[in-house]
């Protein structure tokens, strides 16, 4: 099912964050019917930010996702990657690389480090609208989305964050994302994406394993038995479908 018919539905499609193949089948197996890959928690795992991002590893990192999941993805598009006349490289790579629908943001290319600190760099409205009516004109399917960002509630006043959505779905844009929700549901949202979470509980427990094992590489720690989660995480990648493509053919004798 598409990213655009599960919209249609009585809730919001759940989106939380993806960044590689395992997240995306454990976000399966936990029932979410979307995934998110995250710009920014991208540019944090890869320790450069998500200015030094380009939409090339995104898509690879989407390809790599869609090898094994058919799980839908929304792409973190961050600015889009350039000005209008790019939106339609960006736009076709996204769509090659499977995603349903990509996230374009109205910020300032090449974008900035603070960003992450809080300081914004808004363009012009009338830029953006014209980054959101190319980017609907670069699409060759009627089902992939385009989703135009603002992030003038907290860099402007929500004045501007309501007149430029408003704007940007007048040039076109499928859906308007606002940084700010409480009562999403009521509200009409349609979509609702973690970007971090995930990142943030996965950082914390790697650090408390590297710390452990840093200490006389886990000698005074106490042990835990991994042998269920290796058993679980072989379920999860369905390790079992490859062993039996194997015994059919090159393990036949050991069978």
């Amino acid at each position: 099912m598409t990213l655009k018919t599960l919209m249609q539905g009585p809730l919001p499609v759940t989106a939380p964050l993806v960044l590689n193949p395992l997240m995306a089948k454990m976000v399966e197996a936990s029932g979410f019917s979307a995934g998110y890959l995250g710009g920014g928690a991208t540019g944090y795992l890869k320790v450069v930010l998500e200015a030094n991002l380009n939409v090339s590893e995104m898509c690879q990192a989407a390809l790599d996702i869609r090898a094994v999941s058919s799980l839908p993805l929304i792409l973190d598009g961050a600015c889009g990657y350039g000005d209008p006349m790019h939106m339609h490289r960006t736009i076709g790579m996204a769509e090659a690389a499977g995603f349903e629908a990509i996230e374009i943001e109205d910020q300032l290319v090449p974008k900035r480090a603070h960003h992450h600190v809080g300081i914004e760099h808004m363009i012009p409205l009338e830029l953006m609208a014209a980054k959101v009516r190319e980017a609907v004109a670069a699409r060759r399917h009627p089902d992939f989305l385009i989703i135009g960002r603002t992030n003038a509630v907290r860099a402007s006043t929500m004045d501007d964050a309501l007149r430029r959505g408003e704007a940007y779905r007048k040039a076109g844009a499928d859906l308007v994302l606002l940084s700010m929700a409480k009562d999403l549901g009521a509200l009409g949202y349609r979509i609702v994406a973690d970007p971090s979470t995930p990142l943030w509980a996965g950082y914390a427990a790697w650090k408390k394993v590297y710390a452990d094992l840093a200490d006389d590489f886990g000698a005074k720690a106490q042990k835990t038995d991994w042998t269920a989660v290796e058993h679980e995480v072989l379920g999860v990648i369905d390790i079992e479908k490859l062993l039996a493509v194997e015994r059919a053919t090159v393990e036949k004798d050991k069978a």
